[in-house]
């Protein structure tokens, strides 16, 4: 295991599993410009590393895991600088939905404007039983901007995504879950671990295969069926020929686990 802490983040490595918090809280986690800097890098980084097969992203402390950008720093910005600090926002959920391996949201808390896009950004989501998810921007007179509009409307039913977008309303974790928009709902006290036990149930499996699901899947969900099936087969391919496909069936038929080499 090794732990390293910058000035907004907190990361942490267990194993094949790289955990990012959010390290404001008192703030709320709120997104600030150093925050979403220094994700940009830290993705970067761990884009390229091999150990990694699993990203879980979560919040310092009990109360938010983040509510969007801070509002404070913002306060008498110049628009040309508002735009330079929305790039770095938009990079930042381009970099978690570009990350190649599986990427878990663990909500702890609230998840307001910019703190749900980043979570809508991920693979998967839990939740704590406490959380409180929601897109205000109407509500401040602007909408969504790193994401929110489609990546809501391409996960849950298209009348529940626009209420929430439309109303600015906040949703529990169990109607979350209900709409498919959190996979687990978990006490405040076990989200962290448990999340961790979904983490461990994907990194466990070939590197290569984590890797073509997600593009595949990204991807084909994106144009017609037929494209699709065929973004599939040339994922499936690459797997085919690699030199995991045949330790995987070399492992089940000697009753072990598999030694991947994502090759």
């Amino acid at each position: 295991m090794s732990v390293k802490t910058f000035e907004t983040i907190h990361l942490e490595k267990k194993q094949n599993i790289a955990i990012l918090t959010l390290n404001r809280p008192d703030s709320m986690n709120a997104m600030n410009t150093q925050m979403a800097l220094e994700l940009i890098d830290i993705l970067q980084d761990l884009k390229y590393d091999e150990n990694i097969r699993v990203l879980v992203l979560t919040g310092a402390g009990s109360k938010s895991f983040c509510v969007g950008a801070d509002l404070k720093e913002r306060n008498g910005m110049s628009q040309k600088d508002w735009k330079i600090q929305h790039d770095a926002f938009e990079k930042v959920t381009e970099s978690l939905r570009d990350f190649p391996f599986p990427v878990i949201a663990a909500i702890n808390g609230y998840a307001l404007g910019g703190g749900l896009e980043i979570s809508l950004s991920c693979d998967l989501r839990t939740a704590s039983e406490n959380a409180s998810l929601g897109l205000p921007e109407a509500k401040l007179g602007i909408i969504p901007g790193i994401g929110g509009t489609q990546l809501l409307s391409r996960l849950v039913p298209i009348g529940i995504a626009k209420e929430i977008l439309y109303t600015g309303k906040r949703i529990t974790s169990n109607e979350a879950k209900q709409w498919g928009l959190v996979n687990k709902v978990c006490s405040a006290d076990n989200l962290l671990e448990e999340t961790l036990v979904l983490a461990e149930s994907i990194a466990k499996n070939a590197p290569l295969s984590l890797i073509s699901l997600k593009k595949a899947v990204n991807k084909g969900t994106e144009t017609d069926l037929t494209t699709g099936i065929a973004l599939e087969l040339e994922a499936y391919y690459k797997c085919a020929n690699s030199e995991d496909r045949v330790e995987g069936i070399r492992a089940f038929n000697e009753k072990r686990a598999p030694q991947w080499m994502g090759k």
